[in-house]
């Protein structure tokens, strides 16, 4: 038995001193043990939360095994982390945290032939995708966290994916593993091997039990897989070792198997009456031998575009060796299926599979919000039954739900009978969280009513292992226990989790939390006005982590720029939460004051991307600038946020004089020296000032023609449209009168508050708006064209959050629109010039998040304007990129994408930038300037009469 020498530690225990000197003395890697780096591991994508002592980044094998025989010295437990994406808890620990995902991350080798690959256990699991690729082949296990989850925590919790009906689950595609255990030592096992002494007894002593405790499921993931040591299975300590999270040992290296992946793919997709009627038709396409057979219900679905009729949806993927073949393969699906589907599509474009994968993939994240906006939680996250057998289980699980009083909304692996679900537990009270304990084990009675497993996919962990003893019986639970002491006598892995485990209502996340709403400024009226809420929107599924922007998706861009998991939307969620905890969680305890939050934010870019890319919404830019404003509160702020922060009122300020400015400006002694004062980056060049604001030109423009009589359009004019680029104004009034609108100013003096929110003055920035609204007299009479995206995304969005008890503040964001929105909806009919040229630049950010970019696709369509523009963030991000330490994180950023795009554009491609920032980025990184629609629709419209005007009338 386990000699039990590991301390399990307290959550607001610090490291021993001598600890983190002897793992610094014995590593290579980085060794933290400060409040940040632990608590950026406190909790995975689970209800779970435990407090690590310290933090370890080993840089190659040796340096696990040295910090495994240190944690073993000093009875310290430890717990490997890949992604951090574990449901059931299994990658948190309350000793040393392995971080696997900083250095050892490399595919060490790929052998084609064979079929084969020799990975490191932090390698991200799309970067072994991609390094097959090219060699027709791919890892069959693809869990829809591919684009972060690591080999080693897919070995650890036996991941299996959307394509194990065709490809199995981890388990099945792993040839050989090097393992290191507790004390420091290293076994490599191979079928065949006998893994640890003893291990090879235990199995001959319990052949029988062995041989009928565990049930023929293709999704059987719970507990040890033990059968698989039998002799007529191998043995196999391989897949033995496979699931076993984190409990047995630390996986340095692996050998996995790959498979061809098919050069073509159809997708077929089928509605279905209910969830269940999806279910009951499952197993009906297994014969047909698609890749994929996944089920979802229309409570998961926030733009059914491309879905055909019906309440619930199979996915069936076909593949073949040409377009044609996968799509035959998919028309015999849909044939077989038509009986008792209500609508059928097939979709062959990659774009549109791409499009319906990512509503199934981002599920994970949709399922925590249930349609009216309350949480919902993991726990039941993913049981499995027989496939048969799935329809009824359903049912029977629908009438569980209602008996307690719960909703949830399943999806998941329909063909392999695995199901998903987040469920509206109430996890912040005494009673919520005694039902959640008693719906937990009737529902483990009903999933081993129906012969199902507790965890089809992600583990037991914290939030199932408890319950083994109802699937497996006492005596194959003893022998788990036994297993996992011959693999660690001292009990150090991972402790608390599938063997001895903690109880299923212990260690919850939300214990430390308040229960009381925090004072904030910011409305948040998707959390019903409460800050804690919208901080526990992230529940870790960290899509935020994926280190190459997919398309036009922003988020989360410092990450991809540093790598560091501080620097996530899903960490820095997590260092708020900490500092939320205060006292009771034991790490962050000085509140808004706290540096460790402050230091996070910094980088944060306030791209907005998380607001749209987020599966579950996180706004971090609206976190942080609450942030800033406690954190500032009374005190001396940084430079910056009063050179930058408050722009509109120097630029006003500054008007009259632009030429002399614009000429000291361009004295290098004296623009080095105000930006110094400044708070700006060195490197930053000071855009020049317009000779004449926006709306002056207006008014003269105004009075020197005859205007179109087809009504007013009022046209907003934002800060950097007024004294920065004026011609973007002047292009737009163009376009405006060429549909026949005149242009009036919305008002004088008006501001957004733009640069007020970004830094955090949030009491400036209400005072601002109200002056604003107080300026335009009431609701604006129709329709406000906004040409800068950020103050769109600001009237938009910010305006009605921080003045939500203001009802003309809510009618100002509803009447915001962009140019092509505006005619869009209002001058339809009006043709645009047509232009046949290819573009290239970026979406702004703001706009991809808050204002969408549809209008603006269709409107460059019409004007024959070809070529896509890329995603993610230019880098400057209004005042981040010229604050003073953030250049080389800006350049990172507008390297990602922006720049390549330009740079590998044709001779005579446009380069489209709506936003003033890309804008400046484009001219002081790339040398080129970019350019706003209006004004390439402009320059067409020179070519010919505008509509309405005087003839021989200036036409601007």
């Amino acid at each position: 038995m386990a000699s039990g020498t590991a301390q399990r530690g307290s959550s607001a225990s610090t490291a021993p001193a001598a600890l983190v000197r002897d793992l610094r003395a014995a590593v290579r890697g980085e060794v933290a043990s400060d409040a940040t780096a632990r608590a950026l591991t406190t909790m995975d994508a689970s209800n779970y939360r435990r407090v690590p002592l310290a933090v370890v980044a080993p840089r190659d094998a040796a340096d696990i095994t040295a910090a495994l025989a240190v944690c073993r010295a000093h009875g310290v437990p430890v717990v490997p982390r890949g992604g951090g994406t574990s449901i059931a808890g299994q990658a948190t620990g309350t000793g040393v945290v392995l971080d696997l995902t900083r250095h050892l991350r490399s595919v060490v080798a790929l052998d084609p032939a064979s079929r084969t690959a020799v990975v490191q256990p932090g390698l991200v699991l799309d970067d072994l995708r991609a390094a097959a690729a090219p060699h027709g082949l791919t890892f069959g296990p693809d869990p829809s966290t591919h684009s972060r989850c690591t080999l080693g925590g897919m070995i650890g919790n036996n991941s299996c994916g959307s394509h194990s009906v065709a490809w199995g689950t981890t388990a099945d595609n792993v040839q050989a593993l090097t393992v290191a255990r507790y004390g420091g030592d290293t076994l490599r096992l191979e079928p065949g091997a006998p893994g640890p002494p003893g291990v090879r007894d235990l199995v001959a002593g319990h052949l029988a039990l062995l041989r009928t405790g565990f049930p023929a499921l293709p999704r059987r993931i719970s507990g040890y897989a033990l059968d698989a040591l039998l002799p007529e299975n191998g043995p196999d300590p391989v897949r033995a070792f496979c699931g076993s999270e984190g409990t047995l040992g630390v996986i340095t290296e692996a050998t996995v198997r790959l498979v061809e992946a098919p050069a073509a793919r159809a997708l077929a997709v089928l509605g279905y009456a209910d969830e269940s009627a999806a279910a009951d038709a499952a197993p009906g396409l297994l014969p047909y031998h698609p890749l994929t057979v996944e089920g979802m219900a229309a409570d998961l679905v926030r733009e059914p575009a491309g879905l055909p009729r019906g309440a619930a949806w199979l996915f069936a993927e076909t593949g073949g060796a040409t377009p044609a073949e996968a799509r035959a393969h998919a028309e015999r699906l849909v044939r077989a299926a038509a009986a008792d589907a209500v609508d059928t599509a097939v979709v062959t474009d990659p774009a549109g599979q791409r499009a319906l994968w990512r509503i199934r993939e981002d599920a994970a994240g949709t399922a925590t919000r249930m349609p009216d906006g309350s949480e919902a939680w993991p726990g039941w996250e993913d049981c499995a039954v027989p496939p048969a057998r799935l329809g009824g289980y359903l049912r029977d699980f629908r009438a569980l739900l209602a008996g307690h009083g719960l909703r949830g909304t399943p999806y998941g692996h329909f063909g392999d009978g695995c199901i998903h679900v987040r469920i509206d537990f109430d996890l912040l009270t005494g009673d919520g969280v005694a039902r959640f304990r008693r719906f937990s084990e009737d529902l483990a009675a009903l999933v081993v009513a129906h012969g199902g497993s507790l965890s089809g996919e992600h583990g037991d962990g914290q939030a199932r292992a408890e319950l083994l003893p109802k699937m497996y019986g006492d005596g194959l639970v003893a022998l788990f226990a036994r297993y996992k002491d011959l693999w660690d006598p001292d009990g150090g892995m991972n402790p608390g989790i599938l063997a001895r485990p903690a109880r299923l209502d212990e260690n919850l996340r939300f214990d430390v939390l308040p229960r009381e709403p925090v004072a904030v400024a910011f409305g948040y009226p998707h959390d019903g006005g409460d800050f804690s809420a919208a901080v526990r929107r992230c529940v870790g599924v960290a899509k935020c982590r994926t280190e190459k922007a997919a398309g036009p998706s922003v988020m989360c861009p410092s990450f991809r720029a540093t790598g560091e998991e501080a620097h996530s939307t899903r960490g820095r969620a997590r260092l708020l939460h900490e500092m939320l905890a205060g006292d009771a969680g034991g790490l962050i305890t000085d509140g808004w004051r706290s540096t460790e939050v402050r230091d996070a934010l910094d980088l944060c870019l306030s791209c907005k991307g998380c607001r749209s890319d987020c599966p579950v919404g996180v706004d971090m830019a609206t976190y942080k600038a609450e942030f800033l404003h406690h954190h500032y509160r009374r005190r001396l702020r940084p430079a910056s946020h009063y050179a930058l922060g408050r722009l509109p009122l120097w630029l006003r300020l500054a008007a009259p004089l632009a030429g002399p400015l614009n000429a000291l400006a361009r004295v290098r002694p004296l623009a080095a020296l105000a930006k110094r004062l400044a708070g700006i980056a060195p490197e930053r060049g000071i855009p020049p000032l317009a000779r004449e604001t926006f709306t002056r030109w207006l008014d003269r423009h105004r009075g020197a023609r005859t205007l179109p009589g087809e009504g007013p359009v009022l046209l907003w004019p934002d800060t950097f449209t007024e004294h920065l680029t004026p011609e973007v104004g002047r292009a737009a009034v163009t376009v405006l009168e060429a549909a026949g609108r005149e242009v009036v100013p919305a008002g004088r003096g008006l501001c957004c508050g733009l640069t007020y929110v970004s830094t955090g003055q949030l009491d400036r920035a209400r005072g601002v708006m109200r002056r604003t609204l107080e300026r335009l007299g009431g609701a604006p009479g129709g329709p406000v064209v906004v040409l800068e995206p950020s103050c769109a995304a600001t009237l938009r969005t910010d305006l009605p959050e921080l003045l939500p008890d203001d009802p003309r503040a809510a009618r100002l964001a509803a009447s915001v629109h962009t140019l092509a929105q505006y005619l869009e909806a209002y001058a339809p009919d009006w043709e645009p010039p047509r232009l046949d040229r290819r573009v290239t630049g970026q979406t702004h950010c703001h706009q991809h998040a808050v204002l969408g970019d549809g209008a603006e696709r269709r409107l460059r369509e019409r004007a024959g304007l070809t070529g896509q523009l890329a995603g993610g963030c230019c880098g400057l991000a209004g005042n981040f990129g010229y604050e003073r330490g953030h250049w080389d994180v800006s350049v990172a950023c507008a390297e990602e994408q922006l720049l390549p795009a330009v740079r590998d554009a044709a001779p005579g491609t446009e380069i489209l930038a709506d936003g003033f920032s890309c804008r400046t980025q484009l001219a002081q990184l790339g040398g080129v300037r970019g350019r706003h629609l209006a004004e390439l629709l402009a320059e067409g419209l020179e070519k010919r009469p505008v509509e309405g005007l005087e003839e021989g009338a200036p036409q601007g």
